[in-house]
């Protein structure tokens, strides 16, 4: 998988750095190129340039393929092109694939690829067509009425762009220019909302038969589901509270109280997954950067689109600290009991987590910081942003230094990868503890 992306960027970059993809007929700068393909594949969305005015339609269309592939993950991209020819999957290949659902078994491999395109043509389908009548109306803010294929064209880049919570845009103010279009705004959010549920979370709602009353025939929501859809409901409601609260005296002043719901509505999703912004980052206040970023961090759930720790790791470590606090042996969710491993692997991609924003953000402090003098905190978000392939910057991608755009470029792969996968990566999975060592208590708290 690590490869399969790596492969992937290489082949994004050197197509974007070709005089065709730029509007001024010239190559690209490999640093700029490599940093755009591996934003564009890694469905993060920052940007050192305009993709709406400095590339051309060749170049726009290299980008939107790459966060297609970014979006569904190349491996499992490949996969689905193996099961449909007829080939069957190999150990190995399941393996991964559960590993990428973020599940121990999946039942029905093929049947779950073909649901999870289908998945992404549905919801890009009827984005798509939402957002065709919206650019074909008229729209006081942008030069609209588009023709018909123009207004299509860019139906299409924002529906893929939405579903694979990558929050490229073709406008220069990215959905500024939307915070009076109720009806495009909330377009957005919803396919940014389905992208980031996971595949695994449509499959499983899809296929349960809740007409039936037989419960073995019928089927059940899982553990997984449920936690992902109660997470996701609990996060999309603080992201818009607080928003709504802190902002309304600042960005969201001069709007119409319906679009001040509508606006705070929107950036509380997006500061989770997408990174598209409807209001200027560089004004908004500390506090709202201090939510933005948290909500970075979580990101969306397993098995989607979206980064972050994800919302299960989230609320794994919740439950777990709760079952201390209780003096509890077992992490218990929904009368459930998590296996240990689960918890483990909680902690563990926390724990890489932050430390990967630790260490990059310092690199950057070193980089950065003694020749432009800004504001750390600038760094602090963009740094998050990267990791958790969010997208949203305080107006500093663009300041960046090759070396400052290097950090970011490996936070955004490490960040799609996911630290575990990249722990796993580097040390060996099926190395099996053949030597017990006897218990030993050390003071820790």
């Amino acid at each position: 998988m690590a490869l399969a992306f790596l492969l992937a960027i290489l082949i994004g970059a050197f197509l974007l750095a070709l005089p065709a993809a730029n509007t001024n007929g010239q190559w690209r700068d490999a640093v700029s190129a490599l940093f755009t393909a591996t934003s564009a594949t890694c469905v993060t969305g920052l940007s050192v340039i305009d993709v709406g005015s400095e590339l051309t339609r060749f170049g726009q269309i290299v980008l939107i393929t790459l966060i297609q592939l970014g979006g569904l993950g190349v491996t499992t991209f490949g996969t689905f092109l193996l099961v449909l020819i007829g080939r069957r999957l190999s150990v190995q290949n399941e393996f991964v694939l559960m590993d990428a659902y973020g599940v121990e078994a999946v039942k029905g491999i093929r049947a779950l690829l073909l649901w999870t395109i289908g998945f992404t043509l549905l919801f890009e389908g009827i984005g798509t067509l939402l957002l065709w009548a919206r650019y074909m109306a008229p729209h006081p803010s942008l030069p609209l009425p588009y023709d018909p294929w123009t207004a299509l064209y860019y139906a299409v880049f924002h529906a893929i762009s939405a579903f694979c919570n990558a929050g490229f845009s073709l406008h220069r103010d990215s959905l500024i220019a939307f915070q009076h279009d109720p009806v495009y705004l909330f377009t957005i959010s919803i396919l940014v909302v389905a992208g980031g549920l996971g595949f695994l979370v449509h499959y499983n709602l899809v296929t349960i038969k809740f007409w039936r009353r037989n419960r073995m025939t019928r089927g059940r929501i899982t553990l997984h589901t449920k936690v992902v859809l109660i997470a996701t409901s609990v996060l999309i409601l603080l992201g818009f509270v607080f928003t709504l609260l802190l902002e309304t005296p600042h960005t969201l002043k001069d709007l119409p109280f319906a679009d001040k719901l509508v606006c705070a509505f929107s950036h509380g999703i997006s500061a989770r997954t997408a990174g598209f912004n409807v209001v200027p980052m560089g004004d908004i206040q500390e506090a709202t950067r201090f939510i933005t970023a948290l909500l970075m961090l979580i990101g969306g759930s397993p098995g989607s689109a979206a980064g972050g720790i994800k919302t299960t790791t989230l609320v794994v470590l919740i439950m777990t600290v709760i079952a201390m606090c209780r003096n509890r042996r077992d992490t218990v969710l929904f009368n459930r009991t998590l296996p240990y491993t689960v918890v483990r692997e909680a902690v563990v991609i926390f724990l890489l987590m932050l430390s990967l924003i630790a260490v990059a953000y310092g690199v950057l402090l070193l980089t950065e910081y003694p020749q432009q003098g800004d504001d750390a905190s600038k760094l602090f978000f963009e740094t998050v942003s990267a990791v958790g392939t969010v997208g949203l910057s305080i107006d500093h991608t663009g300041r960046l230094s090759n070396a400052g755009r290097w950090v970011i470029i490996v936070c955004m792969y490490v960040g799609r990868l996911g630290p575990l996968a990249v722990a796993l990566l580097i040390g060996s999975r099926d190395e099996c503890q053949r030597i017990r060592y006897p218990e030993e208590e050390v003071i820790v708290g």
